[in-house]
């Protein structure tokens, strides 16, 4: 009796442990539609109608109305270029310098090595803020303020830190005898690098083109102090230019935020499956 009785006093913790984990998930993902759905609702109704009903009112029926005239003022077609830019060469560039040092600091012995790693690693640790007046002032001197190139240069150097850290950790699971293996046959470290590693690093380049995708995307920081010109924008900055004949285009404004969200979801949803193993495992293969 005493033994079934502690089963069932274990059977309803665990039964109460299930329910509150349950009714957690449920508010934090309250907390996160809610605002997903003010958008929505926001996007498919006109202006007049957002300012007479509120933002919360469901469209019925729904309006593609500022959808097409964000598309045509021709703005917007400037905003998804400067960001195509500003991302992909950022992204490219900190990944590609993450592999070579990854490599470096997980299959290379030399002096100052670990100090070197925690030089470059410790990037992570410093917020932005601390450095937008240095480096404003950086950019002016050197007459890359307002320039797309001034956004590549910081993304990349914010995102090298996090690119070295995960390549690091990815190579130094790769089994040392694979590499001794492909020295005996003649292989030089910049083939082993680049015909051996990186592939086997797939997961992590995965995490990582999730990862700096999403950041230098979704970034308002840094274009709002290197960029001053309209026709130089990013997407998260140029939507916030967009105005009505009297005020601020609270529809425009959220079919264009919209539209912006996109590229970020097709990524993810097409680079899911190894997104967890990318951040959680190392590539072990022998």
């Amino acid at each position: 009796m005493n033994t079934q009785a502690a089963r069932r006093q274990i059977s309803d913790k665990s039964l109460a442990w299930k329910i509150s984990v349950y009714i957690f998930v449920i508010l934090i993902s309250f907390i996160f539609l809610v605002p997903i759905y003010g958008v929505f609702t926001t996007a498919f109704r006109l202006n007049r109608e957002i300012i007479k009903e509120g933002f919360w009112v469901f469209p019925t029926p729904p309006r593609v109305d500022n959808f097409v005239r964000i598309w045509n003022d021709g703005k917007i077609q400037y905003f998804f270029l400067n960001t195509i830019i500003v991302t992909g060469f950022a992204t490219l560039l900190s990944i590609g310098l993450g592999c070579l040092t990854g490599y470096a600091f997980g299959k290379l012995h030399f002096p100052l090595e670990m100090v070197l790693f925690i030089v470059i690693v410790s990037g992570m640790f410093f917020p932005p803020q601390i450095v937008l007046i240095p480096l404003y002032k950086f950019f002016t001197a050197i007459k890359l303020l307002d320039n797309l190139l001034s956004l590549i240069i910081v993304h990349v150097a914010f995102g090298l830190p996090i690119c070295t850290m995960i390549m690091t950790n990815f190579f130094r699971a790769i089994s040392n005898e694979l590499r001794s293996a492909a020295m005996i046959d003649g292989c030089h470290d910049w083939r082993i690098l680049f015909s051996i590693m990186i592939p086997l690093a797939r997961p992590a380049l995965t995490a990582l083109i999730i990862l700096q995708f999403t950041w230098i995307w979704n970034d308002f920081l840094w274009p709002l102090i290197l960029i001053q010109t309209e026709r130089r924008m990013t997407i998260q900055m140029g939507v916030m230019q967009l105005r009505g004949q009297y005020g601020l285009a609270w529809g425009s404004q959220a079919a264009a935020y919209l539209v912006a969200t996109i590229p970020t979801l097709l990524i993810f949803l097409f680079m899911q499956r190894h997104f967890i193993r990318g951040l959680t495992m190392g590539a072990i293969k022998e």
